[in-house]
């Protein structure tokens, strides 16, 4: 069986997924990051005094507009929007855009009291688009690959880590954010891309000199989002601990040497608007100054409601929304009594225990209208590692299918229902499951999707979809007919490495 066969239809099922359904519109937290993209491409300057209007995530300052977010994914949609923009302007791009603007299947998403689909609407909403496909879109696709492939190391069972990194891919919060504009795909690549590759230089002989590319990804993740900072920090000290001593110094200078770019572009950009290198953009926020004011920016410590309301609250509860992820927890612990790869044990453990305290610390746990708790998002790669552990181990018994089937169901179910449902994430509905996302469903109200492009209204939309990931798991089950790879089942069988051998380059 070809390994380069299976990770490039896990790519393209992932990839296909995330690009179907457009971009929500009249996004806040989306709108402010592509305010600045047109800003610096359409206008040259870092102020978006033009385009505020459409969000209320903006800080104000010396008598002009900012975005307040994190610049990193604006900054990558740069050159994007920089490219595509001439094409934009063809006449045959602006008889599509003109098409679209008049399309019978987008104008029933509408709200009727709103201001219709006119071509400047239009022209954005396929900007903010084609910026997502490549700056969100595409890296959450490889980041599946990679999840595969340190399970696929980690418990040499193709066929469950294959179906670990669907169920990451398809069946949490990552799906549906892998489509949007929003930094936490993007830093979950980078964090996890960095750790991946540290990891192959401590175990799999990869050259030190990769260790640059760790610190570009672990500074990029850093400026894109600040909170991955808690999970950046780890990532370092575990780079540093897995490498002989006698390569401590060289792998710090090159992990310095790639994480700094990126850390001069932010404190650059800060400096021009703020006249400080520090990041305050929120100190500066228009709206929402009251809960910024509370604690250290918005953090009043780890407390039982907010807690509570990111883990199995109907509202925002990861394990509600992706009861999958609950198989985390005894694969830690199944992955601790093998007594191997402890080191990264530890980094994928401290991902998920410092983000669960981090924002529940936070008064803005919520993450306004969203599927799940969004901020917990750069953790979740982590966290599916652990859930690898115990899908590879319980994979061959019965009882272990039953309840792997029954939450990946309850996962895909209501992942999808809130991905599908409705024009926008779920509102403030503190059951949206039950309050906001099935009565659309019911009514035929189906997010915008490529399949409405065609002309295909409603539920009859989402055809085109459901045929493309039937042919790729058909795919995927034909790559993985050998019996052996389903046999193959438990964390018992991966390869142990003492300090020296896994260091050994």
């Amino acid at each position: 069986m070809s390994q380069w066969r299976l990770r490039l239809i896990l790519f393209c099922a992932l990839f296909g997924a995330n690009i179907y359904f457009l971009p929500r519109w009249a996004d806040w937290n989306q709108n402010s990051r592509l305010n600045l993209v047109l800003a610096i491409v359409d206008d040259g300057t870092l102020h978006i005094d033009k385009y505020y209007h459409n969000t209320g995530d903006y800080a104000e300052y010396n008598d002009h507009v900012y975005s307040d977010k994190a610049p990193g994914l604006s900054f990558l949609a740069v050159p994007v929007y920089a490219l595509v923009k001439p094409v934009l302007h063809t006449e045959p791009a602006r008889s599509l855009i003109w098409r679209l603007s008049s399309s019978d299947s987008f104008g029933a998403t509408l709200n009727s009291e709103g201001t219709g689909l006119r071509d400047e609407k239009v022209y954005y909403a396929v900007v903010l688009y084609l910026v997502t496909i490549v700056t969100v879109a595409l890296p959450s696709a490889a980041l599946g690959v990679l999840i595969f492939e340190f399970l696929a190391l980690l418990t040499r069972n193709n066929a469950a880590s294959l179906l670990t990194a669907l169920l990451y891919g398809l069946a949490t919060s990552a799906f549906p954010y892998a489509g949007s504009f929003f930094g936490h795909q993007l830093v979950a690549l980078l964090l996890f891309g960095a750790f991946f590759v540290a990891f192959c230089v401590a175990r799999r002989g990869l050259r030190p000199g990769w260790l640059a590319l760790t610190g570009i990804m672990l500074g990029y993740a850093v400026i894109s989002e600040y909170p991955t900072a808690l999970i950046a920090v780890t990532v370092f000290g575990y780079t540093l601990a897995s490498v002989p001593r006698r390569q401590l110094g060289p792998a710090l200078l090159i992990l310095v040497a790639g994480g700094l770019p990126p850390g001069l572009l932010l404190m650059a950009y800060d400096l021009a608007i703020f006249g400080t290198i520090l990041p305050i953009g929120y100190a500066h926020s228009a709206l929402y100054t009251d809960i910024h004011s509370q604690g250290l920016i918005s953090l009043v410590g780890p407390n039982l409601p907010a807690l509570w309301g990111i883990s199995f609250s109907q509202f925002r509860g990861l394990f509600f929304v992706s009861p999958i992820l609950l198989l985390a927890i005894p694969g830690f612990v199944l992955w601790a009594r093998q007594r191997s790869w402890l080191l990264e044990l530890g980094v994928c453990l401290w991902a998920v225990v410092s983000f669960f305290l981090f924002n529940g610390s936070s008064v803005m746990w919520h993450g306004g209208f969203a599927i799940g708790p969004r901020y917990l998002l750069p953790m979740v790669p982590f966290m599916a590692v652990a859930v690898g552990v115990p899908v590879a181990t319980w994979l061959p018994f019965l009882w272990g299918r039953v309840l792997i089937a029954v939450l990946s169901l309850w996962s895909l179910g209501v992942i999808w229902a809130q991905t599908t449902g409705g024009q926008s994430f779920p509102d403030w509905s503190q059951q949206p499951l039950w309050q906001y996302s099935l009565p659309r469903l019911l009514a035929g109200d189906i997010a915008r999707n490529l399949g409405m492009i065609a002309g295909l209204r409603g539920w009859l939309s989402l055809l085109p979809l459901m045929l493309f990931l039937a042919a790729m798991v058909a795919l995927l089950l034909w790559q993985l007919r050998s019996p052996s790879d389903l046999r193959e089942a438990s964390i018992e069988t991966a390869p142990t490495a003492t300090r020296d051998e896994a260091t050994a380059y």
